[in-house]
């Protein structure tokens, strides 16, 4: 094999030359017309927002911080411009059924008017109803008909008086009533007169009596309907003194409002009520107290109409963000007041709701809210199935309230949905919620990073420049520009990509702001992100420091130098508050005689995830597939991640651990100042693995505290190089040739590398050549082998004849 050297420092990092700008600062770098590097997800969000069809609204997915709600709203922002005005809407009171309040749409602007107007309307009623009630006229006509009245029932009484006193019977009035007594000579006769009289006599005035108290009965029966008959004609006079008034104050409004016939119907069905009611107007004028105004106050009430939703401020169609969806606030909701300890409501206390002021344009909603709010998704749903809105509480329409509340008439819901939300989410709601697909068809996918190429850098600092703007930032010179790319390319963890998370960005170039701004500078420059960037890893860096310390201080055993056998510094990652770092884990091996098991010790105590048991398993297929493949293997090994208290996940360690298991196996020590990180196949060949970077220069942070020798250095794989960006100070390292990262395809090579040995290739004849690592295992394989059938063979037998041959002396 060729002579495996380090990569050179140059490859460690790809730097961004300043002088590829052709700005000095970014103050004047004109914005962006549009997005970087989401063509695709623009793409899916124009064609969503632009196709008016049912179920096409739009799921936004992707990483949080890529820019998903600026780029909806910058795209929302050109859509509404060019949308129309959606109209007003508004609730009025239904006199033929109360409970049910009828929807009135009216062109944008009309409804805040027509509200004015019927507050106006209302205000001057009152007055104008006392006035014609308190006229002379008016007042002359009811005490005209209530005296018509009374006369005609004294009339009738008095007639009938005096018939029955020509019969010989008297009518008298008393307290109980009218009462007919029998009368001689004109008198009354008293009691005693009346039970002095013979039987006949007494039974002639008897039966007279009885015949009049009919006739009386036939008259005072006719009374109710007299009384009728007024109540008719001073309702007539009421209506005929209030048409006027009431024709008066309308006329205005129906002038203004002639080219809308269901305000035209609305005023219609006010003016009959008002005239129809025309003698309880008056009776009110007649009462006094709280209760007579309230009553009135009630009434006219039912003459306002509700405006759910104003447009006369509106430009375009409506954009809107609901950052609370519960059920409520999407649907609406019906209020209710408590009087006199029953809670009321009337079609003035319906209150809209967000999807009510989207009608006609677009409503934003973060998919992870809606979701944890009760009934929220299911309602939203229901809405965007039915393609209308109906105020309905969860609680009615599961009919779980007992509680009168009203039925307004639903409201077309013409609203375009855009949720926001991550891709398990969008996969989740897709597999498990038929309703969604059909919904929501359209997927705007967000990428986390585009290509680093040299006109994507350009555009990139164009969009640096426009992050710096938003946030009212220092301007950002070409060298602080130039770092900030190749920070970016750091949190793509590749070198040759860009990362479009742009709120990480931001965070940095915030602190890189404040940095300069302290040094009292014009613009941000290299120094101030580097500051930055140091800083917010001071201040998560706890963690670390800790687990550095404990292997300083020998807490946690890791060697940097010395070589040993079946043990290895294999590279591990961990993520904290969104914050990664890497270190050294020592991984050990052991070999023995057995069944060609490899235990994994981390799975056998339940530390070990499924991806990780999946390497080892792979180990177990490589050994066999290269040194067994016509005989079994006949040995026994174990693995473990040394000093490990908490789950191992990932595969990144199965290189470091099969390197341990073929050190165990050819009995061949391996260089402790070396640290390995890849995942390996059953050819043998060495698969890319994550976090790199930190891994590499979390082994450099311990070489570094211990003390850098020239031999230290780590083993990565080859398809890892093009992630690598690492930090100054490790490059700086290595161009010194006092640090070193070698990248490797192939098992052998890592073996090469951290061993001294070459790792050796058969020959035509399949010839192994001596003195190689593969020779020591295929030999130590061999040996196993051979001791294991002995055993199974040679040796069992031998103890059972022996064990025979005692048990036949003992008879």
């Amino acid at each position: 094999m060729p002579v495996l050297r380090p990569l050179a420092a140059d490859r460690l990092r790809i730097r961004c030359a300043p002088e590829i700008f052709d700005f000095t600062d970014t103050a004047n770098l004109p914005d962006l017309p549009g997005g970087v590097g989401q063509r695709r997800a623009e793409e899916a969000l124009r064609f969503g927002l632009a196709m008016r069809q049912p179920g096409y609204h739009v799921f936004v997915l992707g990483e949080s911080g890529t820019g998903r709600h600026a780029t909806v709203f910058r795209l929302l922002r050109e859509f509404s411009a060019c949308g129309a005005v959606p109209p007003d809407l508004c609730y009025l009171h239904n006199f033929d059924d109360p409970q049910r309040p009828r929807l009135l749409t009216l062109t944008a602007g009309r409804g805040a008017a027509l509200r004015v107007d019927m507050q106006a309307f209302i205000a001057d009623l009152g007055p104008a109803i006392e006035a014609a009630l308190a006229s002379e006229t008016y007042g002359s006509r009811i005490d005209s008909l209530q005296d018509a009245h009374k006369t005609r029932e004294d009339r009738a009484l008095h007639e009938l008086g005096e018939a029955c006193a020509a019969d010989g019977v008297s009518l008298l009035q008393t307290p109980d009533g009218f009462v007919f007594a029998p009368t001689k000579d004109g008198q009354t006769m008293s009691p005693e007169d009346f039970e002095a009289l013979v039987p006949e006599t007494r039974a002639v005035v008897e039966k007279k009596v009885g015949a009049w108290s009919e006739r009386l009965a036939d008259l005072l029966e006719q009374f109710p309907g007299w009384r009728k008959e007024l109540h008719e004609a001073m309702k007539r006079a009421a209506c005929d003194a209030l048409t006027p008034a009431v024709s008066h104050l309308m006329r205005e409004l129906r002038e203004r409002y002639a080219d809308l016939p269901a305000v035209l119907a609305f005023f219609d069905a006010i003016r009959k009520e008002i005239l129809e009611s025309g003698s309880d107007w008056a009776a009110q004028e007649g009462e006094e107290g709280d209760g007579a105004e309230d009553e009135a106050r009630t009434k006219f009430h039912r003459y306002q109409v509700k405006l759910m939703v104003d447009h006369s401020a509106t430009r375009g169609a409506p954009v809107v963000c609901e950052d609370n969806p519960t059920f409520g606030n999407l649907i609406g909701r019906i209020e209710h007041i408590s009087q006199m300890g029953t809670l009321v409501t009337n079609f003035s206390l319906i209150r809209p709701g967000a999807l009510h002021r989207a009608c006609g344009g677009y409503m934003v909603i973060d998919v992870e809210r809606i979701l944890t709010q009760p009934f929220a998704w299911e309602g939203l749903k229901r809405a965007l199935r039915a393609r209308e809105i109906r105020i309905e509480p969860p609680s009615e329409a599961q009919g779980w309230s007992n509680m009168l509340t009203l039925e307004p008439e639903s409201i077309p819901c013409d609203v375009k949905v855009i949720l926001v939300g991550d891709r398990e989410l969008f996969y989740l709601l897709t597999e498990n919620d038929p309703d969604f697909p059909e919904l929501f068809k359209v997927a705007a996918d967000f990428d986390e990073d585009m290509p680093r190429n040299e006109a994507n850098v350009v555009r990139y600092a164009a969009l640096l420049a426009m992050l710096g703007r938003v946030s009212d930032l220092l301007p950002f010179d070409r060298t602080g520009i130039a770092r900030l790319v190749e920070h970016g390319a750091r949190l793509a963890e590749h070198a040759g990509r860009l990362s479009l998370q742009t709120r990480l960005l931001a965070d940095v170039m915030r602190e890189a702001d404040f940095h300069a701004r302290a040094s009292q500078l014009p613009a941000v420059g290299c120094a101030q992100v580097d500051a930055a960037i140091a800083s917010r890893l001071r201040r998560f860096g706890r963690y670390a420091e800790r687990v550095l310390e404990s292997m300083i201080d020998g807490t946690t055993l890791i060697s940097t130098n010395g070589a040993r056998c079946g043990q290895i510094n294999a590279l591990v990652v961990i993520e904290l508050a969104g914050e990664q770092f890497g270190h050294p884990m020592r991984i050990t091996a052991t070999v023995r005689l057995g069944e060609g098991d490899v235990v994994d010790i981390e799975r056998e105590t339940e530390l070990g995830g499924a991806i990780h048991s999946k390497g080892v398993l792979i180990l177990s297929a490589f050994l066999g597939a290269r040194y067994a493949r016509h005989q079994p293997l006949s040995l026994s090994a174990s693995l473990v991640f040394e000093q490990s208290y908490s789950p191992v996940e990932g595969d990144s360690a199965s290189l470091a651990e099969l390197c341990a298991l073929l050190s165990a196996l050819a009995q061949v020590p391996i260089r402790q100042s070396f640290a390995v990180t890849g995942s390996v196949n059953q050819f043998g060949e060495v698969q890319a693995i994550g976090g790199v970077n930190e891994k590499i220069e979390g082994f450099f942070d311990l070489c570094v505290a211990r003390g850098l020798s020239g031999e230290q250095g780590v083993v990565i794989p080859q398809a890892s190089v093009r992630h690598l960006m690492l930090r100054e100070d490790v490059v700086a390292a290595a161009h010194e040739g006092r640090f070193h990262v070698h990248a490797v395809a192939t098992v052998d090579e890592a073996m090469e590398i951290l061993t001294g040995l070459p790792a050796g290739v058969a020959d035509a004849k399949g010839v192994m050549p001596r003195e190689t690592v593969n020779y020591r295992v295929a030999a130590a394989l061999s040996a196993m082998i051979a001791a294991k059938h002995a055993f199974d063979h040679g040796g069992a037998g031998r103890h059972l004849r022996s064990r025979r041959r005692h048990e036949s002396s003992q008879e």
